[in-house]
C-alpha cells in the first residue's frame, strides 16, 4: 500500500498488487471447491439402499400376497412392510395361492430404486398398484 493525498489534502491509499493477490487466491478456492464436490457427486450416484434394501410398505388397506423370485406365496399384510435386494423380483397377487396378479406390471428394484426420491430406501404400494415414496 502507498499513501496519496489528494487535492483537497486528505489522504487516499492505493492499493498495489491487489490484481496479484486476487489471481493468487482464485486457483487456491476453485482447487477447495473441486474437492469438496468430488465426493459429494460420488455419493449422489451411488447405491445407498443396496446393502439394507428397500423397504416396501402396503399401503392399499388390503392383505396381498406375494412371491419372491418364484418362490413360496407369502402374505404382505395391509400396514407392514417387506424388503427388496438388488437381485431380487417380487409379485403382488391379490388371492392367498398366488394366482392372480395385484399388479399388470413386475417392477425390479431398479424401478423401486427410481422411486425413492428422498434416499431414505422406502416406498409404498397404494390402491390400484401405484407405488409412490414414502
Amino acid at each position: 500500500m502507498s499513501k496519496l493525498f489528494s487535492e483537497s489534502g486528505k489522504e487516499v491509499i492505493k492499493l498495489q498488487g491487489t490484481r496479484r493477490i486476487l489471481f493468487q487466491e482464485i486457483p487456491s478456492a476453485l482447487v477447495v471447491i473441486a474437492l469438496t464436490l468430488i465426493p459429494l457427486l460420488a455419493l449422489a450416484n451411488e447405491d445407498t439402499c443396496r446393502e439394507t434394501g428397500i423397504h416396501i410398505g402396503n399401503q392399499t388397506m388390503v392383505d396381498l400376497w406375494y412371491t419372491r423370485n418364484g418362490g413360496a406365496c407369502t402374505i404382505l399384510a395391509h400396514g407392514h412392510l417387506i424388503i427388496i435386494k438388488p437381485k431380487d423380483t417380487l409379485i403382488f397377487y391379490r388371492d392367498m395361492i398366488c394366482e392372480t396378479e395385484y399388479c399388470p406390471k413386475k417392477p425390479s428394484y431398479d424401478y423401486y430404486k427410481h422411486l425413492d426420491a428422498d434416499q431414505n430406501c422406502r416406498v409404498k404400494i397404494l390402491p390400484g398398484c401405484n407405488f409412490s415414496d414414502m
